[in-house]
Order: C-alpha cells, then sequence, then structure tokens
C-alpha cells in the first residue's frame, strides 16, 4: 500500500529518493488574506500530468495583484521521479488547492526534481535564493539530507521524517507518520481498557512491524502487557493456517483487545476467523474506504485512526476544498492530497507571522499545533477516532 511506503520511506526504504528560493522575512502585514468565498468547494480536482524535465525547474505560479510585494513560497517535490511522481502530483494538487483558495499576497515557484538526495539538495539551495519559505522535499532521505546539510536558513516544511539527524530550528517535519498513528492509538484503547492485555497482531512487512513496534512501545509506557503475534502472508493475504492457530490462542486465554497492524482486507480475514466480538483498534492502514454500497461487516465496530480528510466529511475545515477523483485503491494519494493542503496552510500561517508563530489549526489531517521561530521547531497532529458501521463512520468519544 502506497502510504507505508511514503511513510516507510516517504517512511523507509521502499519509495526510491524523493529527490530548489529568498529574499529575508519582512515584518507581518505583507499579506492580505482573501475572503472570497471559494465556489468551487465540491469540485473534483483532477490528477495533473507533468511532463519530465532536464533538470530542476522552477515554475512560478502568478499571485493576483497584490497591495505589497508577494511571499514566495518555493514548493519542493520530486514531479520527475517514475516511483514518487504520482504522489508528488497528488500533493501538489492538494497545496494548490489550498493556495486557490487564499492566494492574496502569495507567490508559489513550483521546484520539480528527480531522485536522490544530490539532486534534492543542488534544487533546494538554488530555492533559498528566490523564496522566502520552501515547502518540501518529501522523501525521508532527502529530507535528512538537508537537515544535515547546514543550509537550512530560511524556514522549512519538511514533508517527511528523517532518521538519525538533528532538525535544525529553521525545519517543521509535519510528514504523515503511522508511527504517531499507533501510539495515539494506544493511548485511545488504554482509555477504554484500562490495565488491559492487548493482543498484537501483525503481517510481515515492514510497515507492520514499525505499526506493532509503535503500539507496543506505548502501550508499555502506559503500564500495559501485550503480546505480539506475526502472521505469515503471501501475496497480501494472511495464512489461514496462522489465523486458526491464532483463534485456538485467543479462546484458551483470550485478551482484552486487538490492536491490528494490518491492512483492511487482512483485518478482514482475521476477524472473519476470530469473530468480531473482540475489540478491535486500528490506524489509517485499516480503513476500508466508503465506496458506496461497499459495507463490510467483518470490520463493524472497528475503531480506527485516520485524518478528517478520510472520515469527517462534514468537517468545516475538509468542506471548503475541492476533492479528488479517488477510489479505495487511491487512498493514500487522498491523504498526501490532504498533506498538501495543510502544507499550505501552515506556511502560510508562518509567513503571515512573520516566521515566527504559536498557533493551533483545525487542519483536513487532524488538529495540528505548531510552535516556529523560537527554538526548536514542534509540531503535533491530533488525528480523528472513529468507529466503522455498516459502511459508514461515526465519531468516538475519545475525551481528548
Amino acid at each position: 500500500m502506497l502510504i507505508r511506503s511514503l511513510k516507510g520511506l516517504l517512511v523507509a526504504g521502499a519509495l526510491v529518493h524523493l529527490a530548489g528560493c529568498s529574499t529575508p522575512m519582512d515584518a507581518p502585514g505583507r499579506l492580505y488574506p482573501s475572503t472570497a468565498p471559494n465556489t468551487s468547494a465540491q469540485a473534483v480536482m483532477p490528477a495533473a500530468a507533468t511532463p519530465p524535465a532536464p533538470a530542476a525547474q522552477t515554475m512560478p505560479v502568478a499571485s493576483p495583484t497584490a497591495r505589497a510585494p508577494a511571499i514566495r513560497i518555493g514548493l519542493l517535490l520530486p514531479l520527475r521521479s517514475e516511483a514518487l511522481g504520482p504522489p508528488a502530483n497528488a500533493l501538489r494538487a492538494g497545496f494548490m488547492a489550498g493556495y486557490e483558495r487564499d492566494r492574496e499576497g502569495y507567490t508559489v515557484n513550483l521546484i520539480e526534481t528527480g531522485d536522490g538526495p544530490d539532486d534534492a539538495l543542488a534544487a533546494y539551495t538554488a530555492a533559498l535564493k528566490d523564496n522566502d519559505i520552501v515547502v518540501g522535499p518529501l522523501a525521508r532521505s532527502d529530507v535528512k539530507a538537508i537537515a544535515a546539510s547546514g543550509m537550512v536558513g530560511k524556514p522549512t516544511l519538511a514533508l517527511n521524517h528523517p532518521d538519525g539527524v538533528a532538525i535544525p530550528p529553521n525545519m517543521l517535519v509535519m510528514g504523515l507518520s503511522i508511527e504517531d498513528e499507533a501510539r495515539q492509538v494506544a493511548q485511545w484503547a488504554a482509555r477504554d481498557h484500562p490495565g488491559a492485555i492487548a493482543l498484537i497482531v501483525s503481517g510481515p512487512n515492514s510497515w507492520q512491524r514499525r505499526l506493532a513496534s509503535a503500539f507496543a512501545a506505548q502501550w508499555k509506557q502506559l503500564g500495559n502487557a501485550s503480546q505480539v503475534v506475526e502472521l505469515m502472508a503471501s501475496n497480501g493475504y494472511l495464512s489461514e493456517a496462522g489465523i486458526n492457530a491464532l483463534k485456538l490462542r485467543v479462546d484458551a486465554d483470550p485478551p482484552r483487545l486487538l490492536f491490528a497492524a494490518l491492512d483492511a482486507d487482512q483485518l478482514r480475514q482475521v476477524r472473519g476467523i476470530l469473530g468480531s466480538e473482540l475489540p478491535a483498534y486500528g490506524t489509517s492502514s485499516v480503513n476500508p474506504g466508503t465506496e458506496p454500497g461497499m459495507a463490510l461487516a467483518e470490520l463493524d465496530n472497528l475503531r480506527l485512526l485516520d485524518m478528517p480528510w478520510q472520515v469527517q466529511s462534514d468537517h468545516p475545515a475538509v468542506m471548503v476544498y475541492p476533492r479528488r477523483a479517488s477510489t479505495r485503491g487511491t487512498l493514500d494519494l487522498d491523504r498526501l492530497y490532504a498533506l498538501g493542503i495543510d502544507a499550505f496552510r501552515v506556511a502560510r500561517e508562518i509567513a503571515l507571522k512573520g516566521g515566527t508563530a504559536s498557533f493551533d489549526m483545525d487542519g483536513v489531517t487532524g488538529r495540528l499545533k505548531v510552535s516556529f521561530g523560537q527554538g526548536a521547531a514542534r509540531f503535533e497532529r491530533i488525528q480523528a477516532g472513529v468507529v466503522y458501521q455498516d459502511g459508514a463512520f461515526k465519531l468516538a468519544d475519545k475525551r481528548r
């Protein structure tokens, strides 16, 4: 599944490397936010094709006549990467949807890169000369290279989480994280079932093991015990023999709850054999979507965590932005589209406040808490807890 790849190599190593503007930001007051309503709120946003380019290119998206010099935002994405082009395009479309709604006083410069940290670092260095704030890059390895370069002298919103490197003060990391989701689910489940023993069921993929490990570590930190079972899989399907053996174990020594480090189809397999009496929790990985006429009885009463964009269509922030055409198979691209919307909104807010900002925001990817320009940058995303029932989602009371 793409989001696990992105949250892996965009978050680890499955999507190769994702793989370059600027005058000093003046005091607040350079921006004049538009108050005009967005009349295209429920239009469908088509996916845009980007032709290959021989080198990193900057393509300005003109702002309407402003009353003061426009804030220049550089959007650094691997649009020339064969592997990462589709996710980069989805994120770009979301970013531009955010820009179209609140564009007055801003110019967006689209900076295309290919694969590899060297390409991303060269493009980023060039981008610093012509932009006031840079959003990107997208690949984990590229974020790591830029964070370690000593070049981050202007506000930079990284779209992934680097490993093993200190984050410069001018860099805000706001990528999507399945580990953060798992920790939030653990806190939710602990409130529902204090002192319970949790059964953690994982598949063999690296993203599933990371999910299981993050939940187990948070569960232990909360003072609870857990048992971890990893099931074998072939072509995405779990071993039925393994699930049957798991059922015997559960019948003999029942846990209080199940955490599924699985995808939606795998969880359907597990609950089809184990039954639905055992309370089940999961992250966005088990979200089956809500296609018309597709109600999955095996997943009824599943408690899961996902962004408002995916599970709260009536959320005030969600309702004002156009949707992209999608199906269940492209839910991960939808999440990147939503990340693009929030990336523009956060960049705009930081720029509006002159590069020093502390604020909360109801984002389409969750409730966002941001502190920037006052020492180490801090970012937190709290996502929505919902219950799946009869092919739809209803908000759960997580008492946050």
